[in-house]
C-alpha cells in the first residue's frame, strides 16, 4: 500500500503547485528516466490517477535508496503543508502556487462583489 504522505505529494507535484517541491523532486530525478517519466506522467493528472500512483512508488523508491533526499522532501512537505482547521463557523482560506489575476476568500458575501 503507498505511503499516504507521498501519495499527497505526488498529487500535488501533478498540480505543480508547489514550486520548491516541484524543483527539489525534479533535480533529483534528472539523471532517472522513469523517474523523470513518471513525474512527466503525472503532470496535471487528478490525484487518484495512476500516474499520481506511479509518481508516489518513484518516491518511494528515491527515499529507499537516498535517506538524505528522504528527509528533505518530507520537511518541505511539512513546511508546505499547512493544516488549517475552521473553529465556531470559521473559514479557512488558502490560496497556493502560481497564483495570477484577482482573488476574492470569504465566508459570507451580501451583495456582489466588484473589482
Amino acid at each position: 500500500m503507498p505511503d499516504p504522505i507521498l501519495v499527497a505529494i505526488a498529487a500535488a507535484l501533478a498540480g505543480k503547485g508547489v514550486g520548491n517541491l516541484y524543483d527539489l523532486v525534479r533535480e533529483k530525478f534528472a539523471g532517472r528516466s522513469e523517474a523523470k517519466a513518471a513525474l512527466e506522467a503525472a503532470r496535471d493528472a487528478d490525484a487518484e490517477s495512476p500516474q499520481v500512483e506511479v509518481l508516489s512508488e518513484e518516491l518511494a523508491r528515491t527515499e529507499r535508496e537516498d535517506p538524505q533526499f528522504s528527509a528533505e522532501l518530507r520537511a518541505l512537505w511539512q513546511e508546505i503543508s499547512v493544516a488549517q482547521r475552521a473553529d465556531r463557523d470559521g473559514v479557512v482560506n488558502q490560496i497556493s502556487g502560481d497564483v495570477s489575476g484577482k482573488v476574492v476568500q470569504a465566508r459570507d458575501i451580501e451583495g456582489g462583489i466588484s473589482f
